[in-house]
C-alpha cells in the first residue's frame, strides 16, 4: 500500500524536461492538467496560472533535471496549491502524455529532443507555436473519435495501433491548436465523447 496525503491543490501542471549529456536543460511550456477518475483527460498549453507560477514551475523542472544529471526526457507532475506553492507530485523519465501536445505545436517535439539529448546532439530551446489542448482518446471513446474525426479539420488525432481497445486504456489523442481556449473545450464538452467532470 501507498498512503498519501490529501491535498487541496488548485491545478495539476507539468513540465517536460530534457537534459543533454553535458548537462544543459531545456523545458517546454507549462501545461495545465485535468484528470478525470485519476487519469489524464485534457492538457492545455499554456497553462492558465500566473507568469510567476509558471517561471516556479520552470525553475523547479531545471533543479530537478539538473540534480539528477538527466540525459533524455523527464515529464515532471506538479500540484500547484492555493497560496502559490509548488509541490512536485510525480517523476516519470520518458516523453510524457502531458507532453504529446509539442507534436503540433512547437518546433521541436518532445520525442525530436529526446532522441537529440541520448544522441548527444545539442538542443535548442524549444518554442510554443501554438496554444494546444491535448485531449486523450481511451478505449471508451475511440468509435465515437473515428467515427467523428472526419467532421473535425481542426483535429489532429494520433491513434497508437494497439491491438485492443479497453476501458480507461489510452487509444490515442487528439490536439487542437486553438485561438480561443474556452471556446474549445467548451466544444471538445460539448462532443458527447468525452466527459470532463472531475
Amino acid at each position: 500500500c501507498v498512503l498519501e496525503q490529501w491535498l487541496p491543490f488548485a491545478k495539476e501542471i507539468s513540465v517536460m524536461a530534457i537534459g543533454e549529456q553535458n548537462g544543459h536543460v531545456v523545458t517546454f511550456p507549462v501545461s495545465e492538467n485535468i484528470h478525470v477518475h485519476n487519469i489524464l483527460h485534457e492538457s492545455i498549453v499554456p497553462a492558465r496560472i500566473s507568469a510567476e507560477a509558471s517561471q516556479a514551475a520552470q525553475d523547479l523542472a531545471h533543479k530537478i533535471a539538473k540534480t539528477g544529471n538527466l540525459v533524455g526526457a523527464l515529464g515532471i507532475e506538479m500540484f500547484l496549491m492555493a497560496d502559490g506553492q509548488i509541490l512536485i507530485n510525480e517523476l516519470a523519465p520518458r516523453p510524457h502524455n502531458s507532453g504529446h501536445y509539442t507534436i503540433e505545436a512547437c518546433d521541436f517535439s518532445q520525442f525530436d529532443l529526446h532522441i537529440r539529448a541520448v544522441c548527444g546532439l545539442p538542443l535548442a530551446e524549444p518554442k510554443l507555436l501554438s496554444p494546444a489542448l491535448m485531449v486523450n482518446v481511451l478505449g471508451q471513446h475511440l468509435d465515437k473519435v473515428l467515427e467523428a474525426a472526419p467532421k473535425h479539420s481542426d483535429w489532429h488525432l494520433h491513434i497508437y495501433g494497439k491491438d485492443q481497445a479497453k476501458v480507461n486504456r489510452k487509444m490515442g489523442h487528439v490536439t487542437l491548436l486553438p485561438e480561443d481556449m474556452e471556446a474549445s473545450l467548451e466544444k471538445i464538452d460539448d462532443s458527447g465523447i468525452w466527459k470532463r467532470s472531475k
